[in-house]
């Protein structure tokens, strides 16, 4: 029997059991109090492991390193990330450089070059300097509390980490699932600069786990838009050691269930955190969209209206214009009938069967003022439903991607 979801306070990746992690500052980023650049990932005992990666044609060799790695079927024990430069466009050596990556990563870790998944990200179009990634990887000390350290790791312009965890009993024991992302621009996610690591003490099945994650990202993670753009490096990684003793986690089980619920659950968590923290950001935009013919038009209608600049510019000025959501619908590519579209702001509704509905205009740009704003349709077709995270628009997004590198 599966036990409800509940989340942990301040819970982290390395709240599972048997993970540990760490992280410091190597010299990659410009140095700055408490920031830190370089971060690893360690299992006390190999993982069952899967990944997502950026449907990009153009990616960075740490992509290729991990797919290969994961292809090849073994078990893995950790990972290595890295913060600042995204080892992305640079030829040949990025991919010498990944692979040397893994090298000192597992030497530190006490594991095999084969059983550490490698992340970078940053700016793009500049090598990796190994030497400092060799330091890095010197200093840095693990702990069972280091998932916050590792978080801290992945920053770029975030502006703060993004972190969570659940638990809940499958097959009697309590299983943990905590996670660590990072990413605040360039997020359009065909899987943005998005790095998302997961580690549970579950044990799950290789086969069912690398079957369960794209369902789990294309419900979560693929439905978060910032600015439209896909980075070079996104990476969704999960690695689940068994820990906490339960009967391994199989494809049709009675389990199966129980556990996409709590992962959805957690990268839903993770992905909500992400749009908060879109750059320059004020509000977080959510897309519920309802009655859709099937669940790819809900998906299409919710990251249309999520990423419209239109109305993520309406949302910083709070402005109802709900003009722009019958826009983003119609050249969504989903199915809609004008006569049966209803429409919500915060709950008040604002169009039903496709006509407008008076309202009172003053009480909605107040709602719209709030720390989150949801976006309602119902497009009374069929049971499609889909809900997407965004953020508004706002002049500080341009003031920190005018002066990016400079």
């Amino acid at each position: 029997m599966a036990g409800p979801i509940t989340h942990v306070e301040g819970g982290t990746i390395t709240t599972a059991q048997g993970f540990k992690a760490g992280g410091t500052y190597a010299g990659i980023k410009t140095y700055s109090e408490d920031k830190m650049d370089v971060g690893m990932l360690l299992s006390d005992t190999p993982c069952s492991a899967a990944g997502v990666f950026t449907k990009s044609t153009l990616v960075s060799p740490s992509v290729t390193v991990n797919r290969e790695t994961l292809a090849a079927g073994g078990t893995i024990r950790g990972l290595v990330v890295n913060s600042g430069i995204a080892n992305a466009g640079v030829g040949d050596q990025g991919y010498i450089d990944a692979k040397q990556m893994a090298v000192v990563a597992a030497a530190g870790l006490g594991v095999k070059p084969e059983e550490v998944l490698v992340c970078s990200t940053g700016v793009i179009g500049v090598e990796l300097p190994m030497t400092l990634i060799q330091k890095g990887v010197d200093q840095i000390e693990l702990s069972d509390d280091g998932g916050n350290s590792l978080a801290r790791a992945m920053m770029t312009t975030d502006t703060r980490t993004k972190e969570a965890s659940v638990k809940v009993t499958i097959g009697g024991k309590e299983v943990t699932i905590g996670g660590a992302a990072k990413g605040s621009g360039m997020i359009h996610p065909n899987m943005a600069t998005m790095l998302c690591f997961v580690a549970t003490d579950a044990a799950v099945d290789q086969v069912y786990l690398k079957k369960l994650l794209p369902e789990v990202a294309d419900d979560t993670l693929n439905m978060l838009t910032i600015d439209g753009d896909t980075s070079t490096n996104d990476s969704l990684l999960v690695l689940a050691n068994g820990a906490a003793g339960n009967e391994p986690i199989k494809d049709g089980s009675a389990d199966a269930q129980a556990f996409q619920e709590a992962l959805t659950e957690l990268c839903v968590e993770l992905t909500r955190q992400l749009a908060k923290d879109g750059e320059g950001a004020s509000r977080l935009l959510v897309a519920d969209v309802k009655g859709a013919r099937n669940t790819g038009d809900a998906r299409l209608a919710a990251k249309t209206i999520a990423s419209s600049l239109l109305i993520k510019s309406a949302l910083y000025g709070a402005d109802p214009n709900w003009g722009r959501m019958i826009m983003a619908l119609g050249r969504s590519g989903a199915e809609t009938v004008e006569s049966k579209i209803d429409l919500y702001i915060n709950g008040v509704c604002i169009m039903e069967a496709g006509k407008p509905v008076p309202f009172h205009r003053d009480a909605v740009v107040a709602l719209m003022r709030g720390d989150e704003v949801t976006f309602g349709v119902n497009l009374n077709l069929a049971d499609g439903q889909a809900t997407a995270w965004g953020c508004d628009l706002t002049e500080e997004y341009v003031v920190i991607n005018s002066a990016y590198t400079t």
